[in-house]
């Protein structure tokens, strides 16, 4: 697929847009046109070669998602590099002990990267922003314009380049889960990257000449690929709403978070609306149908297996609606295998799938960590995640079998976790996020008839606030959560039912 990518942007309409920005009224403004973005990525993975690096390297990138970012990663796909992403949002501790497991041979990034890790910490820090001083990773250079104090540029070389490495080999290396102590990190190789690319290509069928609306590299390569323009969306939710009005995308790929910013700004949606990366309800997807857009999918996808299962919003709305428990994901997803493990904990294999996680041999099988149930015609139904599971006299209680039916009318976001009675058990407190103009009073009406279906998994206490949302991908933090619960119930001596 990356191959394919890079021919094409070379032959379908070099002169055509290939990203889009957008301005304050939500115009589309050209970034970066087809052939530009192929020249860039030649012009990187020369100066990378001119550097010595070669087939089986370590290179780590802390660059925007954009033209450059895309630029170095397809440089690194030619020369059969394995490049190690750095989060910014994972702390310096944890960030400097991940790559303590992949030494990178140089580390690329932006100015804005090196100014989070310098002089602009203390303003990074309060956007939840951390870096460690890269210079200490490994080798640094600079790619795209350098501020006072950033170090010298990569610089994008001109030359004969050398032959595009063929062959399968490490890809990618992505930081996900465990602790400072013993990081984890999954491996893909390059045939599970273009596997993962293919079946989102097949999911998606973005189509040439039409506009898609996105930002992660699972948009931005297929959509290229296809001949498709790609905008990468606003921030703000009142810049995104005028910019899907503007544009009208054939496809759009958002976060839950970022829908619901959009339609709080009043958008509307049309063509087919995507969204993954954290839990999407069907309420939330059937808002997106409300709003205009012809279909709404929700994806259900992990780090170390891309996409897995998919469901529109009329499957999962009418299998809310029929009172069943649990989160309807879909179907697998065409070569996508499935089985329980030990406490019904839903395993995942196929082409797409990690190769290994660093350190540690080839596994086929991706422990997904959540909770799942079979339906009678092959859906996945998750109940929960395991690790997520509150234990409450005895009784385990699995949030995520619990959780769909919060969302009535006016709740935004919902979780219930786990906060420590001081005496050896749990209480279980559901945390509700009202909409924009939702009153507590009428919620706490409207939540009477779930919560008192819930039998003996009815929370404890229902307490009003915001739920805290961390990582790139805007997911509810569960342990913040728990924290800002149990302050609550401290501070007002129990909380109303």
């Amino acid at each position: 697929m990356l191959d394919a990518l890079a021919h094409a942007l070379r032959t379908i309409d070099p002169d055509r847009p290939a990203l889009l920005g957008a301005t304050r009224s939500g115009a589309a403004r050209v970034i970066v046109r087809r052939g530009e973005l192929a020249e860039l990525a030649d012009g990187y993975a020369a100066a990378l070669h001119r550097r010595g690096l070669t087939t089986g390297d370590t290179l780590g990138v802390a660059v925007r998602p954009g033209p450059r970012g895309l630029a170095v990663l397809l440089a690194a796909y030619r020369l059969g590099l394995r490049v190690a992403v750095l989060d910014p949002t994972a702390g310096p501790d944890v960030l400097a002990a991940r790559l303590a497991l992949a030494r990178p041979d140089l580390v690329v990034a932006d100015a804005t990267a090196q100014a989070a890790a310098g002089w602009a910490r203390p303003l990074a820090r309060r956007a939840g922003l951390a870096l460690p001083p890269l210079a200490a990773l490994g080798p640094l250079a600079t790619v795209g314009p350098r501020l006072p104090g950033c170090a010298p540029a990569l610089g994008r070389r001109s030359g004969p380049l050398p032959e595009p490495v063929s062959g399968d080999g490490d890809a990618v290396i992505v930081f996900t889960s465990g602790t400072t102590a013993r990081p984890r990190a999954v491996v893909h190789s390059r045939a599970s990257l273009a596997a993962s690319l293919r079946a989102v290509t097949d999911l998606v069928a973005p189509e040439r000449g039409t506009t898609v609306l996105g930002g992660t590299f699972f948009v931005l390569a297929p959509a290229l690929t296809a001949g498709a323009r790609v905008a990468l969306p606003a921030r703000r939710g009142v810049r995104l709403a005028r910019q899907l009005a503007a544009l009208a995308p054939a496809n759009t790929y958002l976060t839950p978070p970022q829908l619901r910013a959009a339609l709080a700004a009043g958008a509307r949606f049309g063509g087919r609306v995507w969204t993954g990366s954290a839990p999407a309800d069907a309420a939330l997807l059937g808002r997106v149908r409300a709003a205009g857009a012809a279909q709404a999918w929700g994806v259900y996808a992990l780090t170390e297996l891309f996409p897995a299962a998919a469901v529109e919003a009329a499957e999962k709305g009418a299998f809310a609606a029929d009172g069943q428990a649990g989160d309807l994901v879909g179907h697998p997803l065409p070569g996508v295998r499935t089985a329980l493990g030990t406490d019904h904990e839903l395993l995942l294999a196929g082409p797409a799938a990690r190769d290994r996680y660093l350190g540690e041999a080839p596994d086929p099988w991706v422990r997904t960590g959540d909770r799942a149930t079979p339906t009678q015609d092959g859906r996945i139904v998750l109940a929960g995640r395991l690790k997520d599971m509150v234990l409450r006299r005895a009784e385990n209680i699995y949030p995520g079998l619990y959780e769909p039916a919060l969302h009535v009318r006016g709740v935004e976001l919902a979780v219930l976790v786990g906060v420590s009675d001081g005496q050896g058990d749990e209480r279980l407190v559901a945390l509700v996020q009202p909409g924009g103009s939702s009153d507590p009073r009428t919620l706490r009406a409207a939540l009477a008839t779930p919560l008192a279906r819930m039998g003996t998994a009815r929370p404890d206490a229902v307490l009003f606030g915001e739920v805290p949302l961390a990582g790139r991908s805007r997911k509810p933090d569960r342990k913040a959560a728990a924290a800002h619960c149990a302050a609550q119930l401290a501070t007002h001596h129990g909380g109303r039912r």
